[in-house]
């Protein structure tokens, strides 16, 4: 049934007829920006879960090098060795937009450029194990960054996946079909009006002609 608050008036059928072209562009634009925001999304989590298992493991090597590190040197030495880190790591984070979506980005920058100042302590009373340990961590650090990159425009997008959802929806099962039926309930009603105004009209012609017909016999 259509609202009973609607107008039958040829004013509200032409601004309804204006509200459903609107309704179906937006629902048009809404469902192609659903889809591509899934498949952007897809690519995120496939490219969330190789990274986690890359960083993962990264950490887990580092893990055991470390411990492999700690059996063969006193603790006193791996706590001097590891004290003062060397290498500086400048973070800057800023945003790029994805669909009306902003995910963070994530750049950074070393003190220097030369791998070996990773290293903050000497080689004469180390284990290759620690440097092992070292260089795994320092590897990983771009992955673990990405990392984060991805989980973070992972939660962003499903956000934005499902608010764009419940538009489209909302378009789809409620704005669109109730517009319908007010369009047909106010064609109607102004179809019924027109033919009531044709059989008023014909019954006055009626009237006038049998009016004049009387006149005619008369005399008048």
């Amino acid at each position: 049934m259509a609202s009973t608050q609607v107008n039958p008036t040829r004013m509200e059928l032409t601004k309804l007829k204006k509200k459903l072209v609107t309704a179906t562009k937006g629902h048009k634009l809404l469902k192609d920006k659903r889809d591509e925001l899934m498949r952007q999304f897809m690519d995120l989590v496939r490219e969330n879960m190789a990274l986690r298992q890359k960083v993962e493991a990264g950490i887990l090597s580092a893990n055991k090098n470390f411990v492999i590190a700690r059996a063969g040197m006193s603790e006193e030495i791996l706590n001097t060795a590891l004290m003062a880190p060397k290498q500086e790591v400048y973070l800057e984070g800023s945003k790029k937009n994805v669909m009306s979506v902003d995910v963070p980005v994530f750049e950074y920058k070393t003190r220097t450029a030369d791998d070996n100042d990773i290293y903050s302590y000497g080689f004469a009373f180390t284990s290759g194990d620690l440097d092992d340990a070292v260089k795994s961590l320092a590897d990983i650090l771009p992955d673990m960054l990405r990392l984060a990159e991805c989980e973070k425009a992972c939660q962003l997008m499903a956000a934005e996946i499902e608010k764009t959802r419940r538009r489209v929806n909302a378009l789809e099962h409620v704005i669109i079909p109730e517009t319908r039926k007010n369009i047909k309930y106010i064609t109607m009603k102004l179809d019924e009006n027109e033919r009531s105004t044709q059989i008023r009209l014909m019954k006055v012609k009626d009237m006038m002609l049998e009016e004049a017909h009387h006149y005619k016999e008369r005399g008048y």
